[in-house]
């Protein structure tokens, strides 16, 4: 008896949409409404992300491996992209703008 072929069951490449890439696990993109403009939405693998990003949600560095979203607004340019983590592009509607101080600032 010969053992079970493996095959997966994702049917062929032909059939997967153009805009997914196993092989450096970028995923599809969506559009979504935000503050009046419509925004690109690509959510990233760990294996996708090669460099450090500032996470404009909270501020922190998104250290290379780990996965997160990037997200442009729809007309814009290519520097107009954004590294966010995925819970802080889930909350944005939540956060405040921070403002930033120094340490010895007056906080008035």
């Amino acid at each position: 008896m010969s053992p079970r072929r493996h095959r997966p069951r994702g049917g062929s490449a032909a059939a997967r949409p153009a805009a997914f890439d196993a092989g450096r696990g970028i995923g599809l993109e969506s559009t979504e409404d935000w503050r009046g403009e419509e925004w690109v939405v690509r959510r990233l693998s760990g294996g996708a992300a090669a460099k450090h990003y500032r996470c404009p949600g909270c501020e922190q560095m998104i250290p290379p491996g780990l996965p997160h979203v990037v997200a442009w607004p729809r007309y814009g340019d290519v520097d107009d992209r954004r590294h966010w983590h995925a819970p802080c592009w889930a909350a944005r509607d939540r956060r405040s703008a921070r403002v930033r101080r120094s340490r010895d600032a007056p906080r008035y």
